[in-house]
């Protein structure tokens, strides 16, 4: 009976060395190295494209995890981009609020990203205040933080330029292009974790008579940026940290002005300089760019605050359904100001519309996933959100957008003018929010339409 037993001691012994295979660096048999079995993987690295773990992977591989191999989802440059670095989030391929890090969209002025170390990184802010103070990095993560869910949103995202470009690429060759992430995809959602602004004004003293604050970045171009002090005082934050690390250095490490609710150039990334003033300094991303032209010439300076918004994210013209039945119908709603209150759909080009489900909790100035279940019957039909906000702010239609812009002129200007400006102006109006519709065809395949309607598409189906 004895020869029966278990080997206890034999057992643990086998069990260890089992273990250290497991999580050892390489698998070896007769002291060599097996291959690996992740085809276009070198043991131990991992394609940092797509930031993905090999099969068998290292202990200093997961030190900094990365994504199955199965993953392919990535950002990709922006269509007809100026010069200097821009990228899109996939939207298409977005799961609940929060963008992740390495999918944040990026609008870089030049070439060149900062690599500031923190340890020498200061703020001064300066000007009309009691205590002019510089601040190191030390200093700001001392005093009580914040973190909160907050979309970013560039100030010409969904513009009718980014369509007209996106036509541009796809006769020159380009195949990786689609509506949700050419023209959508300047938008991204995190968390983030700062400081108030208003904790460090509190702390210099603000004087009598100041009603500006004019940020600048610490970047070879030093963006710059005049915001109002009462939004400064309110929700804006010197950010430091975003979806619980430290910042990116596309997204501004070691520290940016996030400025909830307001247009993206309003974020000052790589911040060293707040100037307490009293008047805006008009500078050129204030009064030559980032402005909203009219049909009349004239442009509005100063406006930063995003109307309500939403889109279907699946399906939209990035999907191929597989055939008739059951689908959900997903996208994000998100707004300037306050939080998102109702998402309607349609699934019959705006006959009806039928309530969305909001994903909770609800944040204020933060994407708020919504979700309905659809029944397709394969046949063509187009599908389309719309959103309101807590006070009552609807999304309107193209057309509905156009109407209120002309009804800003003294004599108004008739839609109709507006619209035919918008086709042919170099640039759409800012801060955009029409209504996205998706064309669903019989065969699955998913168009845009909205923009369609306003300028032709030769590579969409009739």
């Amino acid at each position: 009976m004895s020869s029966m037993k278990p080997d206890r001691r034999g057992f643990l012994k086998r069990s260890a060395a089992l273990a250290g295979l497991a999580v050892g660096a390489i698998p070896f048999a007769s002291r060599k190295a097996f291959a690996s079995v992740t085809p276009g993987l070198v043991l131990g690295q991992a394609d940092t494209k797509l930031n993905v773990t090999p099969d068998e992977p290292t202990i200093d591989d997961l030190l900094y995890g990365g994504r199955s191999s199965y993953e392919k989802t990535i950002s990709i440059h922006s269509i007809n981009s100026p010069e200097g670095l821009r990228t899109l989030t996939p939207l298409q391929d977005s799961i609940g609020i929060i963008t992740p890090s390495g999918l944040h969209y990026l609008v870089q002025g030049d070439k060149h990203i900062p690599n500031i170390n923190p340890a020498e990184h200061s703020l001064i802010i300066h000007g009309m205040v009691d205590r002019p103070t510089v601040f190191t990095m030390d200093d700001i993560k001392r005093l009580p933080s914040v973190s909160e869910v907050h979309w970013i949103e560039c100030t010409g995202n969904s513009g009718l330029q980014w369509y007209k470009a996106l036509l541009q690429n796809k006769k020159a060759g380009r195949t990786d292009g689609s509506v949700i992430q050419g023209v959508h995809g300047r938008l991204s959602c995190s968390e983030w974790t700062g400081v108030r602004l208003s904790t460090l004004l509190n702390l210099v003293g603000v004087k009598k008579g100041a009603s500006w604050v004019i940020a600048e970045a610490g970047d070879s171009i030093h963006h710059a940026k005049s915001i109002p002090l009462a939004k400064a005082g309110d929700d804006t934050m010197l950010a430091y940290g975003q979806n619980g690390e430290a910042l990116r250095r596309e997204q501004g490490y070691p520290l940016r002005l996030h400025t909830p609710g307001f247009q993206g150039v309003c974020n000052v990334k790589f911040l060293r300089s707040l100037k307490v003033t009293d008047e805006p300094y008009y500078m050129q991303r204030e009064i030559s760019a980032y402005t909203n032209t009219k049909p009349n010439g004239m442009s509005s300076w100063y406006e930063s605050q995003q109307g309500p918004r939403s889109l279907i994210t699946f399906p939209s013209d990035a999907h191929k359904l597989s055939g008739a039945g059951t689908y959900e119908i997903s996208g994000i709603a998100w707004c300037g100001r306050g939080k998102i209150a109702r998402v309607e759909i349609t699934a019959d080009a705006g006959k009806t519309w039928k309530d969305a489900s909001l994903q909770q909790p609800i944040f204020s100035k933060a994407w708020t996933r919504f979700r309905m279940p659809w029944d397709w019957n394969g046949t063509e039909t187009v599908i389309g959100s719309r959103t309101t906000n807590e006070y009552g702010e609807i999304q309107s239609t193209v057309e509905g957008l156009a109407k209120l812009w002309g009804d800003d002129f003294n004599p108004p200007i008739p839609a109709a003018d507006v619209l035919h400006w918008w086709e042919t102006a170099p640039i759409s109006s800012f801060l955009n929010n029409p209504i996205q519709l998706w064309k669903v065809k019989p065969d699955g395949s998913v168009f845009d339409a909205t923009y369609v309607k306003y300028l032709p598409n030769p590579y969409y189906p009739s």
